[in-house]
């Protein structure tokens, strides 16, 4: 590990969510934070699953999915340093108005800052410019798993990761719980048994790397 993968300190409140998760940080570059004096030139922001769930508004399979998505995209094209906004491209393999595309697309984008038409221009000049480098239907997979690709745009590298959600852990009866907590007749617990099993899930995605297939992309 280099050393700017040190967290980057920053004056967050503390989280009251109400549960926790093991799982690594991503650590991603921004030249634009480090030319506005936001960041310490070469320091990178650290991005947290918990940031994820909070632009998701949830937690669940497909949110902690997106994370580990762009987690081992970015680790197997930037295996010596650190990722870079503005320098990732982002491929995925459905459309946006998909509901699991849709979402693993907005929080992908989230962590890399890659963005479509309306995303941020850059600076003066277009630096860190990360507009249309966010595309949706973007190739043909091999698998209805999503599957989404990483390109490197400074040395054109090529990254695809599949997550083989259908392998994730059912979770069994005490998700139909749900119906229940959402129409506010739920005991407590049933709240409490819904919230192991599903928080269960969530965690096997951030932990099992055998849900996930990264492949090299020849050009």
């Amino acid at each position: 590990m280099s050393e700017n993968t040190t967290p980057t300190h920053t004056n967050r409140p503390g989280s009251n969510m109400a549960v926790e998760y093991d799982a690594e940080p991503i650590r991603i570059r921004d030249p634009v934070a480090e030319a506005l004096a936001v960041l310490d030139p070469g320091d990178p922001f650290v991005v947290t699953y918990e940031d994820v769930v909070t632009a998701a508004g949830h937690s669940c399979p497909t949110a902690s999915g997106a994370y580990r998505i762009a987690q081992l995209g970015l680790d197997a094209l930037y295996p010596d340093n650190l990722p870079v906004r503005s320098e990732v491209e982002v491929l995925a393999a459905g459309p946006r108005d998909d509901a699991t595309y849709g979402v693993m697309g907005r929080l992908i984008s989230y962590v890399t800052g890659a963005a479509q038409e309306d995303g941020f221009g850059g600076l003066a000049g277009g630096y860190g410019d990360r507009r249309n480098m966010l595309t949706f239907d973007a190739f043909d997979p091999d698998t209805a798993a999503p599957t989404f690709r990483f390109r490197r745009t400074d040395t054109d590298e090529t990254v695809e990761v599949t997550y083989h959600v259908g392998d994730v852990p059912d979770g069994g009866p005490a998700l139909g719980n749900l119906q229940r907590i959402v129409e506010g007749t739920a005991s407590d617990e049933e709240r409490e048994l819904f919230a192991d099993v599903w928080h269960g899930r969530v965690r096997s995605v951030l932990s099992d790397d055998s849900l996930f297939t990264v492949t090299t992309v020849e050009h």
